[in-house]
């Protein structure tokens, strides 16, 4: 039998990076190539339109093997098998054991008890555990950051009893003082003493991690995914530095950090944030000279956002969290907590945590995501987007390192005036429709109402200090659709909900695609509107308008008919409605010459503008 392996298409030419671009100039017709094509990304580097081998191999990424150094491909060889998390709320501790041994029987794998600071005890430990086979789950605990010690002890004295072989104990406590001085300005830099009698603590349990480094903090208040990725290396960093400082060697402190960041909906560049995310910090900890490769691999809980979730059009975020999860699960990660679709405004339900839970099973029953390693490598579009964003966050990581490292960063408010100016930029860039929220700022529902649905205030997880005033800056945190739910729900409140009458008249196109247009627009703040198919007359129209109870008339034509017909349609309205043109036609000027001064387009800040209507309309 013959050795040579046949290559197959060997018949077909490789085009060259040149006849790929002169065949794109042909079909852009002249247009400009950059501007068309390429893609200026929020993450500080621009994405090209194609990629070819050439590119890749420049790259080191593509040499790396699953499962060894640096990591980039992920930490094992086999499989891509991760935990299926979900959290408890642990204020009782039996209700919260009867539920966490139902949810164990119906796919999770991993348990988050959120416990309060004061139900901590022996007893407490050993109601919450009962029946639990503590060898075969994951155990993860969030408790008040002065009484994690104490759980610490109480844990491993129950495992001991419970003669629990030390080696096959999984799991993490979320201790992390670092997080409530940057999301909330409280100093509690005193309780940082605290992490070497954590890793003493546990220090049989090679497989408990217990302290956190919550990066997803950074991403539900708006982080770019660069943001993120820099400043959680920066935040691990502070903890190992410590650690180390503190007489800890470098092996046992990086095996003792636990990172937990979030999931946006940029899907490729989601999976290849997980990917450096483990490639850069595989390198920080090396500085340390471990003495074990092993003890360079990042253990990462992924969370899908809150960010971009909705109140209005909910079901819509089952879409966002499910690709979320999917970009992390394909990126390889040590487990995925799906955020119920309505965690924002309610406590989720059994509906709601069941759909959760579903959605990273489907990907390991149905999807067998949990079967290959790292399915993205040498995809020359994810090595690209992961070597681009290393080299962004590992600036942000130097940088912050030249500031005198993340605490210090955290201290002179220099992390939070970056993330604040970034939530804001996106709030912006929502007003204007740059960033889409599908089913709030572009094609809501036009008819759905809130139902009493409020959004809830998010909280700290104990009281660790009630300061009005705090020493430091704190993290702004509020969700992307967060403007566009309060301006409906306003208009919804109001003693009437205005009707939006489309005025279509002229060129049948255009009108069309106006009136569409202006519906969606205008649906943004919950006002009810009325489209048609076409009117002969302006005087027609206004009638129509006028007999439907219209308070808004928006005017669809095309721009050259708007000359004709936008000013005897304001004349004649003659104040009985607020009169909309929608276009902005070369004849703008004249035509607010002639007193008309509302025009809605795609220029438009649409959450200013529709403000401005309500301030007209006297919604308040």
């Amino acid at each position: 039998m013959s050795n040579n392996k046949e290559k197959l298409f060997n018949e077909f030419k490789s085009p060259t990076r040149q006849e790929w671009l002169d065949k794109i100039q042909v079909d852009l017709k002249g247009a400009d190539f950059n501007k068309r094509l390429v893609w200026r990304t929020n993450e500080g580097f621009n994405v090209q339109p194609f990629y070819l081998k050439e590119d890749v191999d420049k790259l080191q990424t593509p040499e790396a093997l699953p499962g060894e150094f640096p990591f980039v491909r992920g930490n094992k060889k086999k499989d891509n098998e991760w935990y299926v998390r979900q959290e408890i709320d642990a204020s009782n501790a039996e209700a919260a054991n009867a539920k966490a041994l139902d949810v164990l029987n119906r796919g999770v794998d991993s348990l988050s008890f959120r416990i309060p600071g004061k139900a901590v005890s022996k007893e407490y430990v050993e109601a919450l555990l009962e029946g639990i086979e503590c060898e075969i789950v994951e155990l993860n605990f969030n408790t008040c950051k002065r009484h994690t010690l104490e759980l610490a002890h109480l844990l491993d004295a129950y495992f001991t009893e419970k003669g629990y072989d030390k080696n096959k104990i999984v799991g993490s406590f979320d201790w992390d003082p670092i997080e409530k001085i940057s999301m909330q300005g409280i100093d509690v830099t005193a309780l940082l003493g605290i992490a070497p009698q954590l890793v003493e603590a546990m220090k049989a349990y090679p497989h408990f991690r217990v302290i956190s480094v919550n990066a997803e903090a950074l991403n539900n208040a708006g982080a770019y995914i660069v943001q993120e990725l820099g400043y959680a290396l920066a935040w691990g960093n502070e903890y190992l530095s410590q650690l180390v400082d503190a007489g800890i060697d470098a092996d046992t402190a990086a095996s003792n950090i636990k990172f937990n960041l979030g999931i946006s909906e940029n899907f490729f560049m989601e999976m290849s944030k997980f990917r450096a995310a483990r490639l850069l910090w595989a390198e920080i900890v090396k500085q340390y000279a471990p003495k074990e490769t092993a003890s360079c691999m990042m253990c990462v809980n992924a969370i899908t956002s809150k960010y971009n979730m909705t109140l209005f059009d909910s079901y819509v975020n089952l879409l966002r969290s499910q690709t979320e999860s999917m970009s992390a699960a394909l990126a390889g990660v040590h487990s995925i907590e799906v955020t119920p679709f309505d965690a924002i405004y309610e406590t989720p339900n059994d509906f709601s945590e069941r759909i959760a839970r579903n959605q990273q099973l489907l990907l390991k029953e149905e999807s067998h995501f949990d079967k290959v390693v790292d399915p993205g490598a040498g995809s020359y579009f994810i090595e690209e987007l992961t070597t681009s964003l290393a080299n962004e966050g590992w600036n942000i990581f130097l940088q912050t390192e030249d500031n005198g490292g993340f605490l210090e960063a955290i201290k002179n408010g220099l992390v939070q005036d970056d993330i604040n100016a970034t939530n804001a930029k996106r709030h912006e860039a929502a007003a204007k429709r740059k960033e889409f929220i599908l089913g709030t700022n572009q094609f809501p529902n036009f008819t759905e109402k809130s139902d009493g649905k409020r959004a809830i205030a998010q909280s700290g997880s104990c009281g660790t200090g009630h300061q009005h005033e705090t020493p430091f800056k704190a993290i702004k945190s509020s969700r992307l659709a967060a403007d566009f739910e309060n301006l409906r729900i306003k208009v919804e409140n109001s003693k009437k909900v205005p009707t939006a009458f489309m005025l279509t008249i002229g060129n049948l196109a255009m009108r069309q695609a106006r009136a569409q247009f202006s519906c969606n627009f205008l649906a943004c703040a919950g006002y009810k509107v009325v489209d048609n198919l076409g009117f002969k007359t302006i005087e027609e129209g206004v009638d129509a308008a006028l007999k439907a109870g219209a308070d808004i008339v928006v005017l669809c034509s095309s721009d050259d008919e708007y000359a004709e017909y936008a000013v005897p349609a304001y004349q004649y309205l003659n104040g009985r409605a607020m009169f909309v043109v929608a276009g902005a036609p070369a004849c703008m000027d004249n035509l607010k010459a002639a007193g008309i001064e509302n025009f809605i387009h795609v220029r438009c800040n649409v959450l200013e503008t529709l403000k401005d209507y309500n301030a007209k309309l006297g919604i308040k």
